[in-house]
């Protein structure tokens, strides 16, 4: 780069090109949320038979294509911004420089070698040459004193190298990655491994300018909602094209926004998980596979991507329904043995979609979220009572935290005045619930449902802060993790089985029973029980362990409509705000 071309370079060329490419990844993502919540929710809920198919997978390939110029065109836009004002410095550098040699009239080569004149003479000192050894001083003669002009000429030149050599740097570096920034002749490889290739060029190359410092950390949805109004929206650009992760996971940010952030996020996780060769990536890849499938297809309620992550056992948070825009918003959290894989990305989700389908039968203003946000313990529902990390609550406790959070959120982002907020727990969720009520504030919920618990961590339903009225709690008889024995009755038991074999066991247990055991769970007092004093609600019996369709049966139906219609019904009842008409069911 030469003085000339550095010293002229008009830098709002850049700006303005980044703002035309701006626009079409705009445009794209807002084409492709018409195709997903619009045209493929409704052609969904409408159309049926082989030529939905069709229709429904190139309506898919079209969103994927509007998903793919969104983030593409997203990033030529940061690579020109970055570049106008990079540039800008080592700019200021030179101009200062050619000014302050216009001072001196110094003269300024296209080399960057700068003239200067000579300064008048000065008398100098005189002194003694040197002599040899032995032998008498010579006649005396000036030294020679620096002309001070040639200092300053030379801090200038100093100067006019670092600017065109950071300016060199600066074109070289994003150069590159602008040069990588092509589609493919074959248009089926722009895939999420393309994405991500680029999305990793471009952060090391403008990360530095770019830096993710000023994103929130541990701030409370309240204020990183205002952090994101303060912002220009070209600021927000540039957010969502370097950090799609951070914006995607920010409590407090609207669900639109997390979902375009996460979406665009995605394909770049994936490429990630599919260069690593381990077990745990090639799960999680499974599991992303087939929520980033249904993101494609469309669905009814229209999805919203609110959180995704391979940390720990791997992150999701998928609402059916706008959160923003609904009155009435569940937030549901599995437990026992959930992580994010195949099994989690077809059922967690399946379950989310029909609580959201129910409410809606009695208020078409409500939407269900899936809340993965933490590790749960894998204890898988067909392997039986052998993973202990299922018997403490430190889990619970360290999800608590991000779910509190989230639930904050939902009110923070929420555009009704007071929406109808309802926390779901099941399984060992449900203790992840009852830990949330526990911290200061109370869980942010309006109603609590509780679904094959094993104890929430509280004595009471009254304890979980809401109100007992408020709490729910379903309840198959045939489901033996609603009724975990307590810690004291299973240690009874244990020993009366050892010492005297299985009648000993039983009389123990028995025992436990009448020293006042009977109504507690592993986690606290059972929330069917009388003693809880829930609103208990009617389910089905459902299988019985073992013997009908695997392990624990009974545990995975509350949600399903088709296997049990009753529980699905009265779950939708009480997310709309309807909890006046559901079924009860005596207490235990």
């Amino acid at each position: 780069m030469t003085i000339d071309e550095l010293k002229n370079l008009d830098t709002s060329k850049f700006t303005r090109a980044a703002e035309s490419w701006s626009a079409v990844s705009n445009r794209s993502s807002a084409a492709r949320g018409r195709v997903d919540h619009d045209m493929l929710a409704t052609l969904d809920a409408t159309q049926h038979g082989f030529g939905a198919d069709a229709a429904r997978s190139r309506l898919g390939r079209l969103s994927k294509n509007y998903e793919y110029i969104h983030a593409e065109c997203g990033m030529v836009r940061t690579v020109l911004t970055g570049v106008a004002e990079e540039l800008a410095g080592p700019q200021r550098k030179l101009k200062q420089a050619l000014e302050d040699a216009a001072a001196l009239k110094f003269t300024v080569k296209l080399d960057g070698s700068v003239e200067y004149p000579k300064s008048p003479s000065t008398p100098a000192p005189l002194v003694p040459s040197p002599a040899a050894p032995g032998a008498m001083p010579s006649l005396l003669k000036p030294e020679s004193t620096p002309d001070p002009n040639q200092a300053k000429a030379q801090e200038i030149a100093n100067r006019i190298g670092e600017a065109l050599k950071e300016a060199a740097e600066i074109d070289a570096r994003y150069a590159r990655v602008l040069a990588k920034l092509t589609a493919d002749p074959d248009l089926n490889k722009t895939d999420g491994s393309d994405v991500a290739r680029d999305f990793r060029d471009l952060r090391a190359a403008a990360g530095k300018h770019f830096s993710d410092s000023a994103i929130p950390k541990n701030k409370s949805p309240k204020e990183n909602a205002a952090w994101w109004k303060r912002l220009s929206q070209a600021e927000r650009d540039e957010y969502m094209a370097l950090y799609p992760d951070r914006i995607g996971a920010l409590d407090g940010v609207p669900a639109a926004v997390r979902d375009n952030a996460n979406r665009g996020y995605l394909p770049i996780l994936m490429g990630r998980l599919e260069e690593q060769d381990d077990d745990k990536s090639r799960t999680q890849l499974e599991g992303l596979k087939v929520i980033d499938e249904k993101l494609k297809s469309g669905s009814r309620p229209p999805m919203f991507l609110l959180g995704v992550s391979d940390s720990g056992n791997g992150r999701a948070i998928v609402s059916y329904g706008d959160p923003d825009a609904a009155k009435n918003v569940s937030v549901y959290v599995p437990g026992l043995g959930t992580k994010l894989d195949k099994d989690f990305a077809d059922g967690g989700l399946e379950r989310a979609q029909q609580t959201a389908l129910e409410a809606q039968k009695f208020d078409r203003s409500s939407a269900s979220v899936v809340w993965l946000g933490y590790d749960a313990p894998l204890m898988g529902v067909d392997q039986g009572l052998d993973n202990l990390d299922v018997a403490d609550k430190v889990k619970a406790k360290r999800g608590a935290v991000d779910y509190d959070h989230f639930l904050e959120a939902v009110h923070v982002t929420n555009q009704n005045k007071d929406p109808h907020v309802t926390a779901i727990g099941h399984s060992y969720g449900s203790l992840t619930v009852g830990m949330s009520s526990q911290r200061p504030g109370g869980v942010p919920a309006d109603d609590v449902i509780l679904l094959g618990s094993p104890g929430a961590g509280v004595k009471k339903a009254a304890d979980l802060g809401v109100g007992a009225d408020h709490v729910f709690v379903g309840a198959a008889e045939n489901d033996p993790v609603s009724k975990l024995p307590s810690k004291t009755d299973a240690a009874a038991s244990l020993a009366g089985e050892l010492i005297f074999g299985p009648v000993g066991g039983v009389a123990a247990h028995e025992v436990a029973g009448l020293l006042g055991e009977d109504d507690e769970n592993w986690f606290g007092t059972d929330p069917a029980s009388e003693a809880f004093g829930a609103r208990r609600f009617k389910v089905a019996d459902g299988p019985l362990p073992l013997v009908e369709k695997g392990f624990m049966p009974a545990h995975s139906g509350y949600f399903d409509p088709e296997r049990d219609p009753e529980s699905a019904r009265n779950i939708g009842l009480i997310v709309s705000g309807h909890s006046n008409q559901i079924t009860p069911e005596k207490r235990r």
